[in-house]
């Protein structure tokens, strides 16, 4: 799928170590000690993260409140921590985290002989002859499509991002994507666009469903079927458009154990006990780095929907507004997820946060 070369070994689930479940009751992962971290630095950070100093809901004034912190080394939960009124079985918004999850899909579908991410993806107001039908699965999962997208959150104009969620492109938000101009030739620039994402879940409802949309009903089944039951993850909650399409950019709700689960399929190569879930060479597809220059601040580059580097060399995220975090680190065997309600301001101060907690914790013992 891709060149390796550079990536740490992703590492396979310890000898003796049970694979978590889907169980409500919340005994569904393996729980043990980190034995290596610096279990000193880790509260202070723990501390500061869940401190409300105000005593107004807000947390710190430099990375906002933190509602969920997890670590997951050698396969074990070692860390859960919760602020007052949050816990294990509340559902946690994904934000763009959901996009990464897309990725997930796609893989499935590429693994079931549907799509080929280096042909043309062929949304319908790309026509023949129109420079945009040679836009292909791969370049939009990099990001590098060219097409125009303003993804804004926060400022006084309504961005593409603010009208496709909320605005005129809520009903049908894979045509309001797609029917942007380029503005850059096709793979020559990098633009994060949730867009972009909203293009791919559409037309992956339209492979599934053999040219025509599925129904939410349907597609809501094969996320399920195909990848949530797979792993254990009972909690997840997607979100549709007017179409039934998944709103793959932003909305899929899950518990922050359950986020866990999904961050250990891509750590494991892919695999859940001796199934393979996604096809060969998938998860490290999602983690090389795109050929088109970033300018990401990300610590930094992008995947394929994955960011890359967030806690140093060799470690990917899923990352999603606000500070919701699934950071993977082979070279430790390690997954943090992070939860929580930062503002944009507050956003590079949460990623230095994160970094800092991947250094507290050595190799696995």
């Amino acid at each position: 799928m891709t060149e390796t070369h550079d990536l740490p070994p992703l590492p396979a689930q310890p000898h003796g170590v049970d694979w978590p479940t889907a169980d409500a009751a919340g005994s569904d992962w393996p729980t043990g000690t980190a034995a290596s971290a610096d279990h000193v630095a880790l509260g202070d950070l723990l501390d500061h993260a869940f401190s409300d100093p105000a005593g107004d809901g807000k947390g710190p004034a430099d990375m906002g409140p933190t509602h969920a912190f997890l670590a997951v080394q050698g396969g074990k939960l070692v860390v859960e921590a919760y602020a007052d009124g949050y816990g294990a079985a509340q559902t946690y918004p994904s934000w763009s985290m959901a996009k990464s999850i897309l990725q997930a899909l796609i893989g499935i579908a590429v693994g079931q002989g549907k799509i080929n991410i280096f042909e043309p993806l062929g949304a319908p107001e790309w026509p023949q002859g129109d420079l945009r039908a040679e836009i292909t699965w791969d370049q939009l999962l990099r990001m590098a499509s060219g097409l125009q997208f303003d993804e804004d959150y926060v400022d006084g104009d309504i961005s593409d991002t603010i009208a496709m969620l909320f605005g005129d492109g809520k009903d049908d938000m894979g045509h309001y994507a797609a029917s942007k101009p380029l503005v850059h030739p096709v793979d020559s620039a990098f633009n994060y666009s949730s867009g972009t994402t909203n293009i791919l879940s559409r037309a992956l409802s339209r492979v599934l469903g053999g040219g025509d949309l599925l129904s939410q009903q349907d597609f809501g089944a094969f996320m399920q079927t195909e990848l949530f039951d797979r792993i254990g993850i009972s909690s997840a909650i997607p979100k549709f458009d007017g179409q039934g399409v998944w709103v793959g950019s932003s909305y899929c709700f899950m518990t922050a154990r359950d986020f866990a689960k999904f961050g250990l399929l891509y750590l494991r190569g892919g695999w859940w006990r001796d199934e393979q879930i996604l096809p060969n060479g998938w998860a490290d597809y999602a983690r090389t780095q795109s050929k088109v220059p970033t300018g990401a601040d990300e610590f930094q580059g992008y995947g394929a929907h994955w960011w890359r580097e967030i806690a140093g060399p060799g470690t990917w995220s899923a990352n999603g507004y606000g500070g919701q975090y699934i950071v993977l680190v082979p070279e430790k065997d390690l997954i943090l997820v992070r939860h929580g309600d930062s503002h944009e301001a507050q956003g590079e101060e949460v990623k230095r946060w994160i970094r800092k907690a991947a250094d507290c914790f050595g190799a696995p013992a």
